[in-house]
């Protein structure tokens, strides 16, 4: 038997069309002996470098090679549709260094300058980049295939000789496939033809798509994924075979018995490859220095010690040896460049007044990024880390990663890009995979099983980042009741499993950038994506330092973005407020923390860190940071002892007295790296570096470096005069420690960017939550929640009003003014336009008075319909229906006076003032539009009701009947009956099973919405009462079994009718640190003082922090339900929140 070779191989990196994962196809080629194995995806190079890993850890030779799209003319005409053959394929295979970067010049130009449909190449860049390149023909796509089975077998002949003549005799190849499709068996006798007559040599492939025979049915499915139709449709793009799978050299040998130099001829390809890929890793690109300097560490010191002075009142010593030491260590490992070239873009930033965050990640610990204002944290006064950013005993690139304003962040990477040149930078790709939910409901779709039977299904798997389907039918029985079902819903769960993990698209990372010394397609090939243009890398961020890149992260953090605003808005009332020059001790941002109210509060605004800030009481930025790193799994379990501590509750107990100076500030409880870090140099005698591999060890538990670590700690252990055991039950102690403390550096980064929001929440309110409201203007969700934040804290909002509405929100008097920018259909551009006219002109008379002073072409029609029926208009004192009524003849008499004033007919009225020009007339009064179409109007426009709500008439019985809070989901009991009142604002009927109708109802009241569901029976009684923004009452059991809560209606009845609620019930969610004998004594007699009639309820949230326990406490124990006695007992420090139902 031949021996043979996979030539014409597809992965998953064939987006949406292969089948085969990488290191699954390197497995089946080990299981069958082969030696070599290529990859051959379509016009990309995706998966290239994995390949090439995967193949020589198992010792194949890797094939490196691309199916590419050659256009039949030039890469240039880009016209005509995808069926009407704008591209043929091509296989290479890279020999050499030469042939794997002449590769990647062409899938490279394929993306950046051919793509249309697919990104093609042509002839032109053949002959440009053939060198070190082995072809062969491809499948029935291919030129050569496609020109015989249009009967031009000449023509045919005529390209197998040009590419023969391009590549090389040795290196071309006529391609045969047999997938038992007729088309193939007639190429393949011209194909032979062919061959005996020009000496072209044979080789048979089998165009892998998937791996196994049985995949054949999913891959077709991923296929009616990637074109969005379903299995059942018959003109689609399908595969007429299920021979597409990794064979065996046996069964292609059966294949091919009646050719077999076609098998042979494919070792002969493989042994003309041997490429090694020069992996050199990170390359600095050149920095330019000034030339009174020497070199880039001579520059780096020169700008190191000039920042210091700005930095520090006077230089100590300590400040000065830690500079030293320093910048000792980044030029002993070569990496001044690397600080100059951050230095150089957040300088940029700076000097053109785009918000930078002033650190984040292990970078904050390093006193030269201080002084070069990379940072703008402290490391000195915060004993920040250096060794824990650049580590001397473990060389790695330095990473630091940079906030920027998420409005201006393009801006310095444009900056970027002029600096180092177009072609020396790019932004990097990213695939998003088909995860265990999204590929059932995808697979559904395509089996026809309906999208609310798909997301009921998909429900069943837990929300568990780490969750498979494997693993969801162990831990969910009904999804694997659903699977033994068999017919669609097994072949639904079967194929959602071959298909789990597979790449489903390729984006743009969100942050990273890099930066090549020479263009980056000597290095990468390239990608441009189709949507945005922008261009970013091939391969994936992990990859990129080792091919010789330099990897920066560009985030856009929109904390900055609103600090900038507030600031923005405070200098209208105060020119000289300075964010960066607040107090750090100031007592109403202290007392707002101490008090829970940190919603809005960068990293402190979830419900559970709220209920650690009244039990914790911070006093200064340390008490954040602590807090910041605390929060989180693992270190959460400590925070009840690091606040016993802090409060003095707990005597404070330090494992050695040499470690009080390191553990004083967190209460002896050690909550970060660096702590451990420092633990193993006071202790053990260690080196902060060594420290440093010691802490990574523990952290990613490495046990045979820990076991060889600890006998050196507890060697230095005892020179320092320490027992043996002693040291061991420190070095046992870090090692949970080390896997759950936080970084530093990172915690107080932010935590500074923290404090600085509340600062401004406790002092400019109005300011910071109008900020807040302009950052989320694109999220409904956010946007109404802020609104209702705003509110609770007493903050008015205004509605949008032309006069005094700016593009964005606003404050004036202390209240929200609602931004133009925030109505739908208006427009960045007639929203400046309207506010450049009234800066020039002072606020407008009237609706003439507006048209007359803005461009009409900006401000059209569709605008100013858009303002009225908004009430933007209102303050000119006509009512909506007259402005609507007489638009056209106010836009026609504006328009015929600015055209009698363009050519000069505004002599008329040359001696007359504004008030007797004869231009402005009268307006036709209208009835005013009716109260919900107003109402209607406004919600379309600003998401919101302005001039009143839908359910005003019944606002009274809302507030007396209604048990149930739909802002608070957190707050839902499952199985609870609820009462509510609330306007229907969709609904959606199905038949069921049974052939009877049932219903979904959207449900909304002041609060929030949800989903109702109406049975069958229920809704045949009521469906004639219930009707599109109508006013319902209902009651109904509450379902949290399937993620989102749903209501399930019980009855319905009119609002007027619907009983007042009898007495109420006081919930109190209690934090688990109160439940212990002693605790919740106190608490008790803590809430005697506020007795009442109503019954009480705790809620515990359980230990996995998965759903809550619910306890009914003893009836002797009943509580007020007026809202000061809820307020007092909210104020509790073990209590996350209180409500009545």
């Amino acid at each position: 038997m031949p021996d043979f070779v996979h030539l014409h191989n597809h992965t998953d990196y064939s987006l949406l069309d292969g089948a085969a994962p990488i290191d699954k196809m390197v497995e089946k080629a080990v299981s069958f002996g082969m030696k070599h194995l290529a990859i051959t995806d379509h016009g990309n190079m995706f998966g290239v470098l994995r390949f090439y890993k995967a193949c020589k850890a198992h010792e194949i030779n890797p094939l490196i090679g691309c199916e590419v799209y050659v256009a039949p003319g030039s890469r240039h005409v880009k016209n005509g549709s995808e069926k009407g053959n704008r591209y043929q394929h091509l296989v290479l295979l890279a020999r050499n260094s030469e042939g794997y970067k002449n590769l990647i010049q062409l899938c490279s130009r394929g993306y950046t300058e051919g793509f249309y449909y697919k990104p093609r190449i042509d002839d032109e860049l053949l002959e440009q980049y053939n060198g070190g390149l082995t072809a062969l023909s491809a499948c029935l796509a291919g030129a050569i295939p496609s020109m015989i089975m249009n009967g031009k077998a000449e023509e045919a002949e005529q390209k197998a000789n040009y590419y023969r003549e391009l590549f090389g005799k040795e290196h071309f190849f006529l391609e045969m496939q047999d997938h038992g499709i007729p088309e193939q068996k007639t190429v393949n006798k011209e194909l032979v033809r062919i061959s005996k007559k020009t000496g072209i040599p044979l080789v048979a492939t089998n165009d892998i798509h998937y791996l196994d025979r049985a995949d054949a049915s999913a891959q077709d499915i991923l296929l009616c994924i990637g074109t969005n139709r379903k299995r059942r449709e018959q003109d689609r793009m399908r595969f007429h075979s299920d021979q597409f799978y990794m064979k065996s050299q046996e069964e292609m040998a059966e294949t091919f018995r009646e050719i077999p130099e076609a098998l042979s001829n494919t070792l002969r390809v493989a042994e003309q490859c041997n490429l090694e890929i020069d992996l050199p890793g990170p390359i600095l690109p050149e920095y330019e220095i000034p030339p009174e300097f020497e070199n880039l560490g001579d520059y780096l010191r020169h700008l190191t010690f000039e920042g210091l002075k700005k930095r520090y009142p006077s230089l100590t010593d300590e400040i000065v040896q830690r500079a030293e030491k320093e910048l000792g260590i980044i030029n002993s490992m070569h990496f001044p460049g690397y600080f100059l070239i951050v230095w150089d873009f957040i300088h940029y930033a700076k000097q053109h007044d785009i918000p930078v965050g002033p650190g984040r990640g292990s970078g904050a610990g390093s006193i030269v990024a201080y002084a070069l204002t990379i940072t703008d944290i402290d490391p000195l006064k915060y004993q920040l880390l250096f060794e824990r950013f650049l580590n001397p005993e473990r060389v790695s690139m330095p990473d630091f990663d940079v906030d920027f304003c998420f409005e201006r962040r393009q801006e310095v990477i444009d900056y970027v890009n002029r600096k180092y040149g177009k072609d020396k930078v790019g932004q990097i790709i990213t695939f998003g995979t088909l995860k265990a939910k999204a590929v059932v409901k995808d697979v559904a779709r395509v089996l026809d099983i309906p999208f609310a039977e798909a997301d009921k299904i998909s429900k069943l798997i837990p929300n568990d980042l780490k969750i498979t389907i494997d693993k969801a039918l162990e831990q969910e029985p009904q999804l694997k009741e659903l699977m033994d079902q068999g017919g669609v819903y097994g072949e639904l769960i079967d194929a959602a499993r071959r298909l789990e993990g597979l790449s489903r698209h390729a984006s743009t990372h969100a942050a990273g950038v890099v930066i090549g010394r020479k263009a980056l397609t000597e290095y990468v090939p390239l990608y441009r994506d189709s949507k945005t243009g922008s261009i970013s890398t091939q391969f994936t961020m992990d990859q990129l330092e080792e091919c010789g890149l330099v990897k920066m992260d560009f985030l856009g953090l929109k904390t900055l973005t609103l600090i900038k605003h507030t600031e923005d808005l405070i200098h209208r009332r105060d020119k000289d407020f300075d964010i960066e020059r607040v107090p750090e001790d100031d007592p109403a941002t202290f007392t707002l923390l101490g008090e829970g109210k940190s919603t809005c509060v960068f990293q402190f605004e979830s419900s559970g860190m709220q209920n650690i800030l009244k039990q914790a009481h911070p006093t200064s930025i340390e008490d954040l940071i602590a807090l910041n790193a605390l929060y989180r799994p693992g270190p959460m379990q400590y925070i009840p002892q690091y606040i016993a501590s802090k409060s003095g509750e707990q005597e404070i107990r330090y494992p050695d007295p040499s470690l009080e100076e390191v553990l004083k500030p967190t209460y002896g409880v050690i909550v970060y790296q660096e702590q451990v870090m420092q633990v193993a140099q006071i202790i053990g005698g260690f080196s902060l570096g060594k420290a440093d591999i010691l802490r990574r060890a523990m952290g990613k538990k490495k046990v045979k470096e820990m076991a060889k670590m600890k006998l050196e700690f507890i060697e230095g252990a005892v020179k320092k005069g320490h027992t043996k055991e002693h040291a061991d039950e420190i070095f046992e102690m870090l090692v949970p420690f080390a896997g759950y403390g936080f970084n530093k550096s990172h915690a107080a980064a932010y935590s500074v960017v923290a404090y600085k929001t509340a600062y401004l929440k406790a002092n400019y309110p109005a300011e910071f939550m109008a900020a807040n409201l302009t950052n989320e203007i694109n999220n409904p969700d956010k946007l109404a929640f802020y609104i209702g934040e705003a509110k609770t804290m007493g903050i008015d909002l205004l509605p949008p009003e032309v006069n005094i509405s700016e593009k964005n929100f606003s404050v004036s008097d202390g209240k929200i003014v609602y931004g133009l920018i925030g109505i739908k259909n208006v427009g960045t551009n007639a929203v400046e336009e309207i506010v450049r006219a009234r800066e020039e002109g002072g606020p407008f008379e009237d609706i003439f008075d507006l048209l007359d002073r803005v461009d009409m072409k900006t401000v059209n029609r569709k605008v100013l319909e858009t303002l009225i029926e908004c009430g933007a208009l209102d303050s000119f004192g006509i009512n909506r229906s007259t402005l609507l009524e007489n638009l056209e003849r106010v836009m026609e008499v504006v328009s015929k006076k600015k055209e009698g004033e363009q050519f000069g007919q505004s002599s008329l009225f040359d001696d007359g003032n504004e008030e007797e020009m004869p231009w402005k007339t009268d307006l036709t009064p209208a009835e005013p539009l009716p109260k919900m179409e107003v109402l209607r109007r406004e919600r379309e426009l600003l998401g919101f009701y302005f001039s009143g709500h839908p359910m005003d008439d019944f606002k009274d019985r809302w507030k007396s009947a209604v048990n149930i809070d739909l802002s608070r989901p957190d707050r839902f009991i499952p199985e609870r009956t609820y009462t509510l009142i609330a306007m229907v604002t969709s609904l959606r009927t199905i038949i069921t099973k049974k052939g009877r109708p049932m219903a979904f109802l959207q449900l909304e009241d002041y609060n929030g919405k949800i989903e109702s569901v109406v049975f069958s029976k229920l809704w045949e009684q009521i469906r004639d009462k219930v009707e599109t923004d109508g006013v319902i009452a209902c009651t109904g059991k509450m379902d949290l079994s399937r993620g989102e809560p749903k209501l399930l209606l019980e009855s319905f009845s009119d609002p007027s009718e619907i009983e007042v609620k009898g007495g109420y019930e006081v919930h109190i969610r209690i934090d688990r640190s109160l439940c212990t004998e002693e605790k919740l004594l106190g608490f008790r007699s803590f809430l005697v003082d506020f007795q009442g009639a109503c019954p009480v309820y705790f809620h515990i949230v359980k230990k996995n922090g998965q759903g809550e326990t619910i306890i009914q406490v003893n009836r002797q124990i009943s509580l007020s339900s007026e809202d000061d006695a809820l307020d007092q007992i909210r104020s509790h420090p073990h209590i996350e929140d209180v409500w009545t139902a």
